[in-house]
């Protein structure tokens, strides 16, 4: 299982996470082409490399147009500025995934609703490139779990658009509610509401490296402060070995519905996996008194277990669930782009032993090529599946 493991000695903020995934190899052309298919306008993307205290790391930062006027949004202005995108599935449900999680911290510290929410600074198009741009770079590594080490929050007050706050701020101390950190004595804030957002959604495990990872590289993304220690997130590449993940806490949630609408599904699953399910499938079935009915199945992390009884609990009209422990192997894989003469293609592509197994173009991509080029949707598909092969 491809994996990465954040330390986080001197926090992280969206830029350093960033900054860290162009240093571990994201190529940065890559990651400004896949940027510029947000409807997005009105800043420049700053990478450089720099020095923190004799390590070298990598610097990202938007760059705001000073005769812009970037007025505040509220969610769902940014969840449609990310569906509108071009962008592959995989990157605009994490990308909305790191939203929505941030704007339920902030509702809840406001006591208003998600959609009220309008996200003050952290709305604005840095955070947009910031939390795309991590979504886009760990979608070209394949990376299918994170981890982090206790986090260094910081300590003092930091001014925020409703005054002087300690720290963290209200928002970041609710997104690392069952996330461990430290204040120390550095007084500054360490730890910004996005990047806080980006581990609290996309998290599998925090306080220590994961056992049985072994890392390939190490990479660091540079902050904004000059500090008394580097001021740069650790971001390390590497692997879980496949057979080490046997029994790594997935659980199977299960419930029999035989008096739910059936449109209401299709919203189900999608706030399933918005909240971190690893699959949703429904299976039809025959329940006592030979009463046609729906199994809804869930795969999940065990630490999920209590956000998706919830969402299911609410969301249908089941009134008990039944869950158990599965083990499971996956292969490795990584995303490459693929050129056509009617576009470029994202491709899955996987490998068992070394070995690639599987080749997969993004299905959504593949379907609107198809249909603005007015081509058969194999013929599109078979395309980039033999140019892959050619690549791989």
């Amino acid at each position: 299982m491809k994996a990465i493991y954040l330390d986080c000695f001197a926090g992280i903020s969206g830029n350093m996470f960033l900054g860290a995934l162009l240093d571990a190899g994201l190529p940065e052309q890559y990651l400004r082409e896949e940027l510029n298919k947000l409807p997005v306008t009105g800043y420049d993307l700053l990478v450089e490399r720099t020095q923190k205290r004799g390590i070298s790391a990598i610097y990202a930062d938007v760059m705001l147009h000073k005769h812009d006027h970037h007025h505040h949004r509220h969610l769902p202005d940014i969840l449609a500025i990310i569906d509108q995108s071009a962008l592959a599935g995989k990157v605009k449900d994490d990308s909305k995934k790191i939203f929505i999680t941030l704007a339920e911290a902030e509702a809840k510290v406001h006591g208003i609703s998600i959609d009220q929410i309008h996200f003050h600074e952290v709305g604005a198009v840095d955070a947009i490139i910031d939390i795309v741009g991590a979504a886009i770079g760990l979608n070209w590594f394949g990376i299918e779990a994170i981890y982090t080490s206790k986090l260094q929050v910081g300590s003092g007050f930091v001014q925020c658009d409703h005054g002087l706050m300690p720290v963290p701020g209200p928002a970041t101390a609710e997104l690392l509610k069952d996330i461990p950190y430290v204040s120390g004595d550095i007084a500054k804030e360490l730890v910004t509401p996005t990047g806080a957002a980006i581990i609290a959604a996309l998290g599998s495990g925090y306080g220590r490296r994961p056992e049985h990872f072994i890392h390939q590289r190490t990479a660091y993304g540079a902050g904004a402060w000059e500090l008394d220690i580097p001021n740069v997130l650790r971001l390390q590449v590497g692997e879980i070995a496949a057979e080490k993940q046997a029994g790594s806490g997935k659980t199977v949630i299960e419930a029999n519905i035989d008096d739910l609408n059936p449109q209401v599904y299709d919203y189900v699953m999608d706030k399933l996996l918005l909240a971190g399910a690893a699959d949703v499938w429904l299976t039809p079935v025959i329940m006592k008194k030979s009463r046609p009915a729906t199994q809804l199945s869930v795969l999940a992390d065990k630490q999920k277990l209590g956000e998706i009884t919830n969402i299911i609990f609410t969301e249908t009209s089941t009134i008990g669930l039944r869950f158990y422990d599965v083990e499971r192997t996956v292969a490795d894989r990584k995303t490459i782009e693929i050129e056509t003469e009617w576009g470029r293609v994202p491709v899955k592509v996987s490998f068992q032993a070394g070995t690639v197994i599987n080749i997969s173009p993004e299905y959504d991509i593949c379907r609107n090529l198809a249909h603005a080029n007015d081509i058969p949707l194999k013929r599109l598909q078979q395309q980039v599946i033999a140019q892959a092969w050619q690549l791989v």
